[in-house]
């Protein structure tokens, strides 16, 4: 874009000649291609059918039919630090995403914040000439930005996409999803019960904005980052899509591995000498203990499926069933999105890149969960509970993951899976297509290439050099390269040398075809990192790392080690951090606005995020509201914060007050009011916890609710250890956005409050009697 102005400038207009050169907006090569990327999530190497996986992605076989298929493709086995590898070009401790960004840690290498330095593909193609689109997951915020007050500098509208309609956060019911609309939060267009699903809604705005800009400017490319959240847990899917694969997973993860394996040999996705390695590779809780005997994380676990009771297969062959369904109506999506650029002429000068951001997961545990904030409040599931929701798996009352043996299988021929350095957590697939760019159909490459490099190769593919500076940042080096020389020539060598990796605790590097990898357990609280066994795997020949050759070749692991260290160095990787999920995600982070002893908030607003609202964690609070009931009637929610997996609600029902206490969704904790509401005017009406014990982070104590200072009702309750929520489902007053608090609420959700005049509501944390917020709310009436 010319920025000297070269016309002339006199006094007189007349004398004067224009230049619009400095002025015109960017325009792109004549026949630049669109460039799409659909990053799927938690997907493993082999769940697909295209390679080789049991479950039906017809659609993605498209597109793997009009381009390559790589088969040594590597992430950083998480989600944000993966996406923003793909975005930057840049390894992930240099985005400073060493985790997500719900975990960061406030070091240059995890603060959740990508430097501007790095500048996205976004933030290059827009200054280019394309337009620039982004749906679904985001997960490059931090906790503290992600809400109507913060700064947009790392939204997506902040990073250089034009328009975004998503979820910000780490994951989101795909029935009641948290959503995004390029700068504000907005409600879900319809229910559930009128056949929401945000896979369906997603695909129906990305369709959107590309036919709005090409009536305007057909001839004026895009990118399209396309990024469903399927298939990360909450595995939601409709029943129909779950049901195609009744029966298929009967025979068990173990089963489906050898059948998997067997199908990739098939098709070359993997040397025919690969072998499995076994269902727990590094230990379990019985056979492994860490530094002064710490424990084995007994999430990491897997369960033999002979060893399985038949109601407990049952239950985990359904939960494989509703991962297949969810993973299939994706891809149906998919298959939408295709077909439109097919209509409207652009799918051949389109550049499609499909990768997932990380291995299968294993967050599931060795008995998967109805309610994965289970295992974010460190809390274990109960098999006899998951068998009793076997009907609603994949439905508006479970918020469900698979068992870690699924993960394994899902990873075939790998170990392991999402969180480890192991190629079940970072080998995944990488399918690449440009009809009129290549000739390549239908081909597979086995060139090792990383996340880093998809920033490179697009760049390349369309003839754009990287800007030296952008946005006036003078901008940092790739660590990418390009992967276009193997699109055109399977043949051809590698043209990467190393790659770094660090994540959790697991540690591991490759370099020219070997890769030295620690066993140390990701989330285990072991530390010791200087005491850890490092293997030594020859991934040229073995990629399923099931020979370690460290005894053999000791000289090669002090080289790799030594590597390790210098890449890590140069990456900006320390400190390193393998405490709980439950101590990663209490960590004390900033907040856009300091913690207070009380919180105001009113009708109507924008939901709060659990991050940036109050906190009644292990601690007593009084909800009090300050409402006009002119007559009986009012009905609705007043308060709500959270999910029924995991929140509490002040709600009318019936004349009369009513409180939930949705501990972790497992339990419904009610206090009901014994009287009718009153009538009248400027009224407080409150729930006040007063807290009188707590094992660990769980408070015990008594709720009771008032009518003004009158105690009209009372009972004991647990409060939640930790958050109500991973990301999204945050706090609402005069109505429950999302997936409700409570099930006897009368209406549907979001139930707003009506009947009544609701001023505003105060939560009051300072652990003061509740008769004080009473006072207090009648001084502040009377200065009003």
């Amino acid at each position: 874009m010319a920025t000297h102005f070269d016309g002339i400038v006199n006094v007189d207009i007349r004398d004067s000649e224009p230049d619009w050169t400095p002025f015109e907006p960017p325009k792109a090569p004549d026949g630049a291609p669109n460039v799409v990327y659909i990053v799927l999530d938690d997907v493993g190497f082999s769940a697909m059918s295209a390679y080789g996986g049991p479950i039906e992605t017809p659609n993605i076989e498209r597109v793997a039919g009009e381009g390559v298929r790589y088969t040594q493709w590597h992430t950083t086995a998480l989600c944000s630090p993966t996406r923003s590898c793909l975005l930057t070009g840049r390894n992930h401790t240099r985005n400073s995403m060493a985790c997500i960004t719900e975990a960061a840690i406030g070091f240059p290498n995890a603060s959740g914040t990508i430097p501007p330095a790095n500048g996205m593909l976004s933030e290059i193609l827009g200054e280019r000439g394309w337009n620039t689109y982004a749906v679904g997951k985001w997960h490059l915020c931090p906790d503290d930005e992600m809400n109507v007050a913060s700064t947009r500098r790392n939204w997506p509208t902040g990073r250089g996409f034009e328009r975004f309609y998503g979820f910000l956060g780490a994951e989101t019911n795909q029935w009641y999803p948290e959503i995004t609309y390029d700068n504000h939060p907005v409600d879900q267009p319809r229910s559930p019960e009128e056949g929401y699903h945000f896979g369906e809604d997603i695909t129906d705005k990305a369709i959107e904005f590309i036919r709005d800009a090409k009536a305007i400017a057909p001839e004026k490319p895009f990118f399209l980052y396309y990024a469903p959240g399927a298939a990360h847990a909450p595995h939601h899917a409709p029943k129909e899509w779950a049901d195609r694969y009744a029966g298929r997973f009967d025979g068990g993860y173990e089963a489906l591995r050898g059948e998997t394996l067997a199908r990739q040999k098939d098709l070359g996705l993997v040397p025919a000498d690969t072998e499995l390695p076994p269902v727990n590779p590094i230990g379990t809780p019985a056979t492994r203990t860490g530094p002064d005997g710490a424990p084995f994380p007994i999430m990491d676990e897997t369960r033999r499926w002979d060893d399985l009771s038949d109601d407990e297969r049952r239950l985990f062959a359904r939960m494989a069933e509703v991962y297949a369904g969810f993973l299939s109506h994706a891809d149906h999506q998919i298959g939408r999105l295709l077909d439109y650029l097919d209509d409207i002429g652009e799918r051949e000068n389109t550049v499609v890149v499909v990768v997932s951001d990380n291995g299968a997961s294993g967050e599931g545990g060795p008995n998967g969960s109805v309610n994965e904030m289970k295992f974010a409040n460190g809390l274990a599931d109960d098999i006899e509970q998951n068998l009793s929701m076997l009907d609603e798996l994949g439905g508006v009352n479970t918020y469900n993951h698979y068992p870690n043996g699924w993960a394994m299988a899902f990873n075939t021929p790998f170990k392991m899976w999402k969180r480890y350095e192991f190629n079940g957590g970072t080998c995944d697939p990488c399918i690449i297509s440009w009809p009129a760019g290549s000739t390549a159909r239908g081909e597979i490459r086995n060139q090792y290439h990383h996340a880093v490099d998809i920033v490179p190769t697009i760049l390349d593919l369309l003839g754009v050099e990287a800007p030296d500076r952008l946005k006036g940042h003078e901008q940092s080096t790739f660590d990418g390269v390009s992967m276009r020389y193997s699109i055109d020539d399977g043949a051809a060598p590698t043209a990467r040398r190393t790659q770094f990796y660090s994540m959790l605790g697991s540690r591991a590097i490759w370099h020219d075809g070997w890769k030295a990898i620690t066993n140390h357990p990701t989330l285990s609280g072991w530390s010791r990192f200087n005491d850890d066994e490092w293997e030594l795997y020859h991934t040229d020949v073995d990629r399923a790392e099931l020979h370690d050759l460290a005894a053999e070749h000791p000289e090669k692991v002090r080289e790799l080690v030594n590597l390790w260290f210098a890449e890590a160095g140069r990456n900006q990787a320390f400190p390193l951090d393998d405490r709980s999920a439950l101590e990663i995600l209490l960590t004390p982070r900033p907040l856009l606005s300091p913690p207070r002893d009380r919180y105001v908030y009113f009708p109507d607003m924008g939901e709060v995020p659990e991050s940036q609202a109050v906190n009644i964690r292990n601690r007593s609070f009084v909800i009090g509201a300050l409402v006009d009931l002119p007559e009986s009637g009012a009905a609705g929610v007043i308060f709500a914060q959270g999910s029924k997996f995991g929140g509490h609600a002040l709600y009318v029902r019936d004349g009369r007050l009513h409180y939930v206490n949705n501990f972790v969704g497992v339990m419904e904790q009610r206090v009901d009011a014994t009287e009718d509401l009153p009538v009248g005017e400027q009224l407080i009406i409150a729930a006040a916890f007063d807290k009188d014990g707590e094992e660990g982070h769980v408070a015990t104590g008594t709720l009771t609710l008032y009518h003004g200072e009158r105690a009209v009702g009372s009972a004991r309750i647990t409060t939640q250890p930790g958050k109500f929520s991973i990301a999204g489902e945050g706090l609402t007053v005069g109505r429950d956005s999302g997936a409700p608090v409570a099930d006897d609420y009368p209406g549907t959700a979001p139930w707003p409050f009506t009947g009544g005049t609701l001023h505003r509501v105060r939560v009051d944390v300072s652990g003061e009697p509740f008769v004080d917020l009473e006072r207090e709310a009648q001084a502040m009436l009377m200065r009003e």
